[in-house]
This record gives structure tokens, C-alpha cells and sequence, in this order.
């Protein structure tokens, strides 16, 4: 696969999509491919192996039935672009982007369980101060993005990696600018309003994800039950979102919290985004809260440890 394309047909209907790549071939040169990680509706991600940076790393490339379109890969190679120049302690860096033979792009691998795998496994809800520290974190990473003129759209709690026992982030699927929602968006949970409406993508959107995270950080359970929302609309690659009908039930409904703090993760919720805060409203809410909790130290030893690390992610 180094040195040719080779062009494979796309499955007709109800024909299986052809299976990923194998354990040892090589995308590129000087990549090993160790293990298909997850596929979407136009990505694979890989466990690969980098001869020259001696170290593992997670390598996107686009489907192999779908490499023949140009859209799918203009859109990784944006994303690539984007996050080899990302330079922020709290986003996923991006080490390289190829353009042949086909379109690659080189991450970091990001160690640790996602937060909503380790919400459900210590079956137990995150401490008053974290919550506030994670919500603090997570408006840096968004705040920075945000100054790029892109916006995340992926914030939720399945996409948020913990190292050192301290909850930290990523979205798979690209940051993107602001405007019209486009097919194959972020696979979100329930959709912020109106943007499961097909309404302009904008920042509060953003604000919405980090809400529906510090939400179910806090409160052990998620604020929308799917099963109790509308049908939605598809997005992109056929996933099904919900479309919200009503608000979330205060998160002081689920557990007892600061007020300040709750009155932070509640106003992220709002159904209409003119109501939420900004980003550096949110932040300074939040912050606020912390002086209340001492100094937040992670628990591998050293302050700053297991900050948010936040990476667009696939659809």
C-alpha cells in the first residue's frame, strides 16, 4: 500500500463495507498499522506504530470505499492541517498530515479511559471542586478553538479521555467554522436547539456540550433521556438526533451542589442559545466556585496533571 492506490468500489446497498486494514500493513511509509481502533461513517482509526518517533500513535485515514470521494478527503486534510497547528495544553496534537498515496493524518495517543467509562465503572459522582476544575479546563480548550474561528461541536462525555484520575477531553470528527450545519457532523447526544433543527452553527453550541458533560459528571446520569425526545433529524453518515422538546431537569434535581455551580451547568442547558453564558462567563463562573475547594491537585502528584486534552472527533 506504499507505493500504489489502489481503488476499491463502493459496497452497493446492503453489501458489507470492505473490512479494515490489517495488523502490519503499512497506510505509509514508516507506519505500522496494530490494530483497527473504530470506524465511521467515512473514517478509520488505527493503533499504529511510528518508526520514527519510536513511540505508538492513532493514525485517520478515510474509508476505504469511500477514498474516491473528494469531499471526505478535503475534510481530513483540513483537519490535520488544524491540529498539526494547534498549540494548546489542553488540545490533542496532531504530529503530521500526508497527502499520499492517500490522505493521513498522525495523532497522539492519548492514554486513559474515557470519562463516561470511568462515571459508570467507580459508580460514583465526581467531587463539587473537580467538576468545576473539568468545566474550567474544558472552557480553555473551547475558548482557544473558538479564537481559531472553529468550533468544537463534540463535547460530551464519551469523548473525554481521563488520565491520572483526573477527567480531561476529545471530539473525533474535526473542528469546523461556524455557519450551516454540514452532512456527516459531529455524532453528538440529544443536539443543542435549534441546531437539530438545521439552524447556523455557532458557539453556543459548544457551550451546550460542555454543559451536557459537567451535567452527567456530576449527576452520575445524562440530562436528556433519548427515549423521551422527539424523532430527529438524520446527521450525516445516518445517525439518528434526538430532537429536544423540553430542558433538562436542574442538575440540583439529581444531586446537591453549590449553587453557583449549578446555576453554571443549568445556564449551558438553556434551549435557547442566546441564554447561555460565553465561554469567559462560563469560565469565571466556574472558577469562582473553586477557591471554595483548596488547591486542585491530581492524584499522580503534581498540579496540572491530567488537563483537558481535546481533539475533533470522527463521525
Amino acid at each position: 500500500m506504499t507505493g500504489t492506490r489502489t481503488r476499491v468500489r463502493a459496497p452497493a446497498a446492503g453489501e458489507p463495507a470492505p473490512p479494515p486494514l490489517a495488523p502490519g500493513t503499512r497506510p505509509a511509509p514508516g507506519y505500522e498499522i496494530l490494530r483497527h481502533l473504530m470506524r465511521t461513517g467515512w473514517l478509520d482509526l488505527y493503533d499504529t506504530w511510528s518508526e520514527q518517533r519510536a513511540c505508538r500513535c492513532v493514525v485517520k485515514v478515510v474509508r476505504p470505499d469511500r477514498r474516491d470521494e473528494a469531499v471526505p478527503r478535503a475534510r481530513l486534510l483540513r483537519e490535520g492541517r488544524w491540529l498539526c497547528a494547534f498549540s494548546h495544553p489542553h488540545l490533542v496534537r496532531g504530529y503530521e498530515t500526508q497527502e499520499w498515496p492517500e490522505p493521513l493524518v498522525v495523532l497522539e495517543t492519548l492514554t486513559g479511559e474515557t470519562l463516561s467509562h470511568l462515571v459508570h465503572r467507580l459508580r460514583r459522582r465526581a467531587a463539587a471542586g473537580d467538576v468545576a476544575l473539568l468545566g474550567v479546563q474544558l472552557c480553555s480548550a473551547v475558548h482557544y478553538l473558538h479564537g481559531q474561528g472553529l468550533l468544537h461541536l463534540d463535547l460530551k462525555p464519551s469523548n473525554v479521555v481521563v488520565e491520572c484520575a483526573v477527567p480531561l477531553p476529545p471530539p473525533l470528527g474535526g473542528p469546523r467554522r461556524g455557519g450551516p450545519p454540514a452532512a456527516g457532523g459531529a455524532s453528538a447526544p440529544p443536539r443543542a436547539p435549534p441546531r437539530a433543527r438545521g439552524g447556523p452553527l455557532t458557539a453556543a453550541a459548544d457551550i451546550w456540550g460542555i454543559g451536557v458533560t459537567l451535567y452527567e459528571v456530576a449527576s452520575g446520569d445524562a440530562p436528556f433521556d433519548p427515549r423521551g425526545t422527539a424523532e430527529g433529524t438524520a446527521d450525516g453518515d445516518h445517525h439518528r438526533c434526538p430532537r429536544l422538546e423540553v430542558s433538562a431537569p436542574p442538575v440540583g434535581s439529581r444531586r446537591r451542589l453549590p449553587r453557583a455551580l449549578a446555576a453554571a451547568i443549568d445556564g449551558c442547558l438553556a434551549m435557547d442559545p442566546s441564554a447561555r453564558p460565553t465561554v469567559t462567563e462560563l469560565a469565571a463562573s466556574l472558577g469562582a466556585v473553586l477557591p471554595a475547594y483548596g488547591p486542585r491537585t491530581p492524584s499522580c502528584g503534581h498540579p496540572g496533571a491530567g488537563d483537558v486534552a481535546t481533539f475533533p472527533r470522527p463521525t
